[in-house]
């Protein structure tokens, strides 16, 4: 267990408030005219996504967690299971599906995802920023049809519809912000 003081905050400190695990996305120091030193933090929650605003006397102390960071390659399925694989030490880590439910719909083999660790347990996955995709199914493009613009359906080889402009058609590729789920660009082949 690290304690530190106000004075050492930065952005993207992981810290344990009530029992549970927060990154620090802001801090700012205020020196009213009259009365003591203080800061305004604002705290997002790890395993909830939720952001909160914190104020801390200058003078408080709090817990610092060392979050351990490192890349899991998405290796296969195994019953509710997906498992991953650390690739410099080879060790595998089966992972349960209901911790893996936002990134479903994006996730395929070999991808390599993101891991926050903390105390040998993980406290969050996170899928590359944008991923390439093969549209396996959409409606044909009609010449003239591009004249309103707009988005079809087009269902990726995961399985997962997103919206596509209507010029592009089966057998293409695709790039997609994982974040959002929404079209980024056609691209060609990936090797």
């Amino acid at each position: 267990m690290v304690i530190i003081s106000t004075n050492q905050f930065s952005n993207g400190i992981t810290l344990r408030v009530d029992g549970k695990l927060f990154d620090m996305v802001s801090f700012q120091f205020v020196k009213p005219g009259k009365g003591g030193a203080f800061v305004r933090t604002r705290l997002k929650n790890l395993q909830t996504g939720a952001v909160k605003d914190v104020t801390y006397d200058s003078k408080d102390k709090v817990e610092q967690v060392i979050v351990d960071k490192r890349d899991m390659e998405y290796l296969y399925r195994e019953g509710t299971s997906y498992v991953f694989m650390d690739p410099e030490t080879y060790d595998q880590s089966p992972v349960d599906e209901d911790r893996l439910t936002d990134l479903l719909p994006f996730l395929k083999e070999n991808t390599v995802c993101k891991f926050k660790m903390c105390d040998a347990d993980i406290i969050s996955i996170a899928l590359p920023d944008h991923m390439v995709f093969e549209v396996t199914e959409t409606t044909p493009w009609v010449k003239g049809s591009t004249a309103q613009g707009g988005n079809k359906p087009a269902t990726l080889d995961t399985g997962t519809v997103i919206q596509v402009p209507v010029y592009l058609n089966q057998g293409e590729y695709v790039k997609v912000d994982t974040r959002t789920g929404t079209y980024s660009e056609r691209v060609s082949a990936p090797d």
